[in-house]
């Protein structure tokens, strides 16, 4: 039996939709029914049903945004770095291994390789990055399980809700056994507020910046192959292959989904920030070398997102 926590979110969902289509058995467990952000209760009822394995989807991201993150700093940080620490320390002492839904927004940017060597460029909205990512993408990498987040507290600026990730990372590293999970910016094609695409069809103005995205139903398979392959534990980097611009993606909406409006964009970050942000975003490029090296196959963003929306599917 598997423990699925936070089944009732967009991520959650997902995992119960593929764990059943698995046929995989597995215990959705509510806040209601155990209040599973006790250590106590947590390792009573562990030790007690001995799961073979303990799936965290729950966190803290903030509605509509992140931005809602600034303000209640407690539920993020307990959300986002004290539950994940608890899961991971309660799972270590029942001897259950785990795997927890973290986020790629740590980091920012993206590298950029200059004579045979990478250099980190935080800011991938500057022309001649951007020339780079149009002209010649083969010199953009992304950034592997081994670099240290540049978009935490450790390194500002940042979001809150950035830096309470990052920090649950840190809070459950060495804690048993189990996988890290890092999505970023999930789409598929489900209209949903949470999905990138819907979103992005919503926005009455659009912010264009370069990012790894990750396929919900990709991504819930990924890391459940990852355990069923019994990959070695650890940190892994969970989007789909390359990365896209704004632009690239609404283009794609316009080709396919024909809208019918006129997609307008912020002119830059000056203009975005001052006007529709209230804390600084994360944009970045993520690289899935590892994954795949794993054995764990992941789709090209670009057929992703081109496959989500020639299946799309409007919210009713």
């Amino acid at each position: 039996m598997i423990l699925l926590l936070g089944a009732a979110g967009y991520i959650g969902v997902a995992f119960a939709n593929e764990l059943l289509r698995r046929k995989k058995e597995f215990v959705p467990l509510s806040r209601q029914q155990a209040d599973y952000t006790r250590f106590d209760i947590l390792l009573a009822f562990l030790i007690s049903k001995r799961p073979e394995f303990v799936i965290n989807c729950a966190g803290y991201t903030g509605k509509p945004n992140v931005d809602a993150c600034e303000i209640a700093k407690a539920d993020t940080l307990m959300g986002n770095t004290l539950l994940p620490q608890t899961i991971a320390q309660a799972c270590s002492a029942a001897n259950i291994p785990w795997g927890h839904v973290s986020s790629g927004c740590i980091f920012s940017g993206a590298k950029i390789v200059e004579n045979g060597h990478p250099r980190v460029e935080k800011d991938m909205t500057r022309p001649e990055a951007r020339a780079l990512v149009e002209n010649s993408p083969e010199k953009i990498q992304g950034f592997t399980e081994a670099d240290t987040p540049n978009f935490s507290f450790r390194d500002l600026p940042c979001s809150f809700y950035s830096g309470s990730k990052a920090l649950g990372e840190e809070a459950i590293a060495g804690a048993g056994h189990g996988y890290v999970w890092r999505l970023r910016i999930p789409f598929d094609e489900f209209d949903n507020s949470r999905n990138y695409l819907s979103k992005l069809q919503r926005y009455p103005k659009i912010y264009d910046n370069v990012n790894s995205i990750s396929h919900r139903g990709d991504f819930v398979r990924a890391c459940l192959d990852l355990w069923e392959k019994r990959a070695p534990f650890g940190t892994y980097n969970v989007t789909n292959r390359g990365f896209v611009t704004t632009r690239q993606a609404v283009a794609l909406i316009e080709k396919i989904l024909k809208p019918g409006r006129k997609f307008e964009f912020w002119k830059d970050d000056n203009e975005f920030y001052r006007q529709a942000a209230k804390t600084p975003r994360s944009n970045c490029v993520m690289d899935v070398s590892k994954l795949l090296a794993a054995g764990v196959p992941m789709r090209d963003v670009h057929e992703a997102l081109e496959d989500s929306l020639k299946n799309w599917k409007p919210e009713k």
